[in-house]
């Protein structure tokens, strides 16, 4: 988005997105995001560290993180999470920058928005402890039907990027298919994974309308059920003023 945020939103705007969320998770790019957010009325910001940056997370950045969550349109804490994929930080450290976040998006009274990767059983095992009252998104989910249930159990939403429309994905898709009509969420996690039919370009927000087409033809309902469906539930859960898709 940064290249050109006005035409960026003009085009999503275009195929009915009322209401983009930018996320800011890595110390140097968690400001960006809030001020993004301040510069444009439809724009709203998450923040917070993501596991690849979790041994940055000192007190400095964590004092950062602190202030920025209060910031007017700040509506969720995140990314943060495990990614034993990558490991790029340890992984006893990202398990301690989760708790750490996890701690603070309850305090705020915020959702937790969380990249799980390769490690849904011990992040449910870190979050077992904490009382978190708006509960949270498992951002860009990438497992199957029953852990997609495991974490519905813990009061999370699931949403889905375009990864639910690759071929080499049926799990995901399955998983898609189950999830409550009120739990459900899409996003496009631009510039990454763009979905079927525009697979390998450059993404951005406006592609959310394949994501939500292929779903809608999963759950057998029409792609304007759908958007109005995720709208309301990002709506409710991220305290977002009321719009369309």
């Amino acid at each position: 988005m940064a290249d050109d945020v006005a035409a960026t939103l003009a085009a999503a705007r275009a195929v009915g997105v009322e209401r983009v969320v930018h996320v800011g998770c890595a110390p140097d790019s968690m400001a960006r995001a809030v001020e993004l957010a301040a510069a444009h009325d439809d724009v709203y910001a998450v923040v917070g560290v993501h596991p690849h940056e979790a041994r940055l997370l000192d007190d400095e950045v964590f004092t950062r993180l602190e202030a920025l969550l209060d910031a007017p349109k700040v509506v969720a804490l995140g990314e943060t999470g495990l990614d034993y994929h990558y490991d790029r930080s340890p992984r006893d450290v990202q398990r301690e920058a989760l708790a750490r976040q996890a701690d603070l998006a309850a305090r705020k009274h915020l959702p937790l928005v969380l990249h799980v990767r390769d490690a849904h059983e011990d992040a449910l095992e870190v979050l077992a402890g904490v009382d978190l009252p708006r509960g949270g998104i498992v951002h860009c989910f990438t497992g199957d039907a029953a852990t997609a249930r495991a974490w519905l159990d813990r009061g999370f939403h699931v949403s889905f990027s375009g990864i639910v429309t690759f071929p080499k994905a049926p799990e995901v898709a399955e998983a898609a298919r189950v999830v409550p009509d009120d739990r459900l969420l899409l996003e496009t996690d631009a510039p990454y994974l763009a979905p079927v039919p525009v697979r390998g370009r450059k993404n951005t927000p406006a592609n959310v309308a394949f994501t939500c087409a292929f779903v809608a033809r999963l759950r057998g309902v029409p792609p304007e059920e759908l958007a109005h469906q995720t709208a309301l539930n990002a709506q409710s859960l991220l305290n977002l003023p009321a719009g369309g898709a």
